[in-house]
């Protein structure tokens, strides 16, 4: 990632999106060259010079505070993700190159969380249960999970990967009846860890691979939008329960830095729920099924 880009980049769209009196400052008319403040409008209210502002909105973020940072911060309106976001960029920035983390070889693989962890998860029955890495690779989960996921864990020949499956496989349009919404988190979250691991090959491939072969998301990644993806609803059409309504809540795993153990769960005794158990049963029933019976030997 070519971070002095990703700065400037970053810091231009948030301009572009606010008008003087969203930050306090009269609008004396006059035709504007550009959409959004003027770059002395965001120093003025940062405290700063605009000599010193356009320097950091082209990248070059040597020697910049905290103090600055913040500044910038209040008069662009960042929220807390995307102040923290900036950060990241900055001291990417200023990191030497050789001491920048590259994620990439110790990067969670299926089936690699610690025994601990996937007996928690398979011992979440009533629930689907999923652990994801920062790259959005499903790296664990419960019978449930696999059954609500149907279509994401049905092609052996691609990697269990939510990026991939929506931007890449027609049928996530299908299951999610919130596709916009979805695929808009999806890289908001891919776009605030870039900027937490610059280095990692891991993201910056699959961000190369989603960017050359999906329309979409290219528009996407060019907005710069930055997003935690905590806690919300999850509304999907299931090709074998039909519509589940539901809410999400991920939750660190604190034995492996980098990842989430994320549940989806339904309203007690909501339609929801009860298309929820009928997909457990059939997941039981269907795990049953593919079990074969020991062979036994003629005496």
């Amino acid at each position: 990632m070519n971070t002095q880009a990703e700065i400037r980049d970053f810091l231009t769209s948030r301009r572009a999106r606010l008008l003087p009196e969203q930050i306090g400052l009269p609008d004396f008319g006059g035709r504007r060259r550009v959409a959004g403040l003027r770059r002395e409008e965001v120093a003025l209210v940062a405290g700063i010079s605009t000599e010193y502002y356009t320097r950091l909105e082209r990248g070059n973020a040597t020697g910049v505070s905290d103090s600055v940072l913040d500044g910038v911060a209040r008069a662009l309106l960042l929220d807390d993700v995307e102040a923290a976001h900036l950060a990241d960029l900055v001291r990417a920035a200023n990191a030497p190159t050789h001491l920048r983390p590259r994620r990439s070889a110790q990067r969670s693989q299926p089936g690699s969380v610690s025994a601990g962890v996937q007996q928690i998860v398979d011992g979440m029955t009533g629930m689907p249960v999923i652990v994801q890495n920062t790259t959005l690779d499903v790296v664990a989960s419960n019978a449930l999970g696999r059954a609500f996921y149907l279509d994401l864990f049905g092609t052996p020949s691609r990697s269990v990967n939510f990026g991939r499956y929506i931007f890449l496989d027609p049928r996530s349009r299908d299951f999610y009846r919130d596709w916009d919404s979805v695929a808009e988190q999806s890289v908001a979250v891919l776009r605030t860890e870039a900027a937490r691991a610059p280095a990692d090959r891991a993201l910056a491939a699959l961000v190369g691979e989603l960017s050359l072969a999906s329309e979409a998301f290219r528009t996407l990644w060019a907005s710069h939008t930055v997003r935690e993806h905590r806690a919300g609803e999850k509304l999907v059409h299931h090709p074998i329960v039909g519509d589940l309504d539901l809410t999400f809540e991920s939750l660190g795993v604190s034995s492996r830095s980098g990842l989430a153990l994320i549940t989806y769960i339904a309203v007690p005794g909501s339609p929801s729920d009860d298309s929820l158990q009928l997909l457990a049963h059939w997941a039981a029933t269907k795990d049953a099924a593919s079990v074969k019976e020991p062979r036994t030997t003629e005496p």
